[in-house]
C-alpha cells in the first residue's frame, strides 16, 4: 500500500497528529502540571522537555537509518509503548516518576514519528501529503482544545495522559493494519550528501520551533497570571484550534504560488513580533489575538520548508529527521521558558524570543543564498 492510498494517506495523518502532539498541547499539559500536580513552572517544564528530548535522541538515531528500519514495525511499536507510558503516568505524581515515563513516551514517540515522516518525505507529492496531515493536526486541536480542558478541570491531572494514551493506542491500531511502504532503493544514493542548504533549513525549522515552545507552553499561564480568567484562556485555546485549521491547508493550496524560503523570511520576524505582543501585553484583546494566529505562522512555513527539504533530499532520510528538527527546540522551550519566567518575568521571555527570531531569520537567509536553484522551482507554476 502506498502513501496515495487512502487507508495509506490517513495513517499517516493520524500518525502526525498523535506524534506531534506537544504543538497541541504545550499550554494545556504545562497548566496541567502546574495546577493539578503543585509544580511550579521550571519543574512543570522539565517533566515535559523529558518527553521532547526522548523524541529528539530516537529521531536522531532513526533518521539515518530510515532506510534500513522495518518501518510498519517501528511505527507500531512505537506508539503502542507510548500509550503504555503515558497511561502509566496517569496512576502517578511524583516528578521523577512522571520525568522518567515522558522520557520513555519521547523515545517511542520519536522512533514512531521518524518513520512517519520519513515515509511522507518519500510520497509522490511531500509538500501536498504534509499539508493533509497538517489540517488534520488542526483539526484535532479543535476537538482537544474544546474537550480536554474541561475534563481536566472536572476529573483532574491524570485525565490528560489518558487522553494521550488514547491518542497513541489508536495510532498504533491504524499502524497495524495501514501502515505504507515505501520503496527506498534508487533515489538513496542521491541524498549520500545532505546540502548546506538543507541544514541551515533544518536550523532555521529548530529555531522556529524553539520560539513556538517558549511563547505558546506559557500561554495557559501568561494568560492566568495576568487575571485574563482560566476560562477565557480556555475560550482562546478553542479559538486557536479554530484557526489553525487553516495554514496547512492554505499552505497546500499555495504549494506552486510562494517560494518557500520567502515565505520564511517573513515568517520568522513576524513570529517573533506576535510572541512579543503575547508575553507582554498587559489587554486581553491583543492577548488573545497574537495567541490565536501564533501556532499557525509555524504551521504554514513548515508545510513550506518540508516540501524544500523533499527536495534536497529525495531519499526521506533528512525528513525522518523531522521530530529533532522540531521537537529540538520544543524540548529546550518548555524548560527554558518557565526558568526565564520566574528569574526575569515575561519581559525576559520577550527578549529571548527576538533573540531566537533573528537566528531564525539569519538560517532562513543562508538558505536562500545556498539553494538558489532548488528554492524558486515550485514559483513560476500557476494552475
Amino acid at each position: 500500500m502506498s502513501p496515495e492510498a487512502g487507508r495509506g494517506r490517513a495513517t499517516l495523518m493520524l500518525c502526525h497528529f498523535a506524534g506531534m502532539v506537544d504543538l497541541v498541547a504545550l499550554p494545556v499539559w504545562i497548566g496541567t502540571l502546574a495546577q493539578h500536580y503543585g509544580f511550579d513552572l521550571e519543574h512543570a517544564g522539565m517533566i515535559v522537555t523529558a518527553f521532547l528530548l526522548g523524541a529528539v535522541g530516537a529521531s536522531l538515531v532513526a533518521a539515518p537509518l530510515y532506510t534500513r528500519l522495518p518501518r510498519a514495525a517501528c511505527a507500531f511499536g512505537g506508539y503502542a509503548v507510548a500509550a503504555l507510558a503515558f497511561l502509566a503516568a496517569s496512576r502517578v505524581a511524583g516528578f521523577g516518576a512522571l520525568a522518567v515515563l515522558h522520557l520513555v513516551a519521547g523515545i517511542a514517540t520519536g522512533t514512531a514519528l521518524s518513520v512517519t515522516h520519513g515515509t511522507i518525505g518519500r510520497s509522490a507529492n511531500p509538500h501536498r501529503l504534509f499539508a493533509m496531515a497538517g489540517t488534520a493536526l488542526g483539526i484535532g486541536a479543535v476537538v482537544f482544545y474544546a474537550a480536554v480542558p474541561p475534563a481536566v478541570a472536572t476529573y483532574g491531572g491524570p485525565t490528560l495522559f489518558l487522553v494521550f494514551a488514547g491518542l497513541m493506542s489508536a495510532a498504533a491500531l491504524a499502524c497495524a493494519f495501514g501502515f505504507p511502504n515505501v520503496t527506498t532503493g534508487g533515489r538513496t544514493q542521491a541524498a549520500a550528501s545532505l546540502p548546506r542548504a538543507a541544514w541551515c533549513a533544518i536550523l532555521g525549522v529548530g529555531c522556529l520551533a524553539l520560539n513556538q515552545a517558549l511563547t505558546f507552553s506559557m500561554l495557559d499561564r501568561i494568560g492566568v497570571l495576568r487575571g485574563f480568567g482560566q476560562d477565557r484562556v480556555n475560550g482562546l485555546l478553542v479559538v486557536c484550534g479554530l484557526v489553525n485549521l487553516l495554514p496547512a491547508a492554505v499552505a497546500g493550496l499555495l504549494q506552486k504560488r510562494l517560494n518557500p524560503v520567502r515565505v520564511a523570511l517573513v515568517a520568522a520576524p513576524l513570529q517573533a513580533a506576535l510572541a512579543l505582543v503575547v508575553t507582554l501585553s498587559a489587554d486581553f484583546l491583543p492577548y488573545a489575538l497574537a495567541g490565536a494566529v501564533y501556532p499557525a505562522v509555524l504551521i504554514f512555513t513548515h508545510t513550506f520548508l518540508f516540501g524544500l527539504i523533499a527536495r534536497l533530499d529525495p531519499s526521506g532520510r533528512a525528513l525522518a529527521s523531522t521530530p529533532a528538527m522540531m521537537m529540538t527546540g520544543s524540548a529546550i522551550g518548555p524548560a527554558l521558558a518557565g526558568s526565564v519566567a520566574m528569574r526575569a518575568g515575561f519581559g525576559g521571555q520577550a527578549l529571548l524570543a527576538v533573540l531566537v527570531g533573528a537566528a531564525a531569520t539569519l538560517s532562513f537567509a543562508l538558505v536562500a543564498r545556498r539553494a538558489g536553484a532548488p528554492a524558486p522551482a515550485v514559483a513560476p507554476t500557476h494552475q
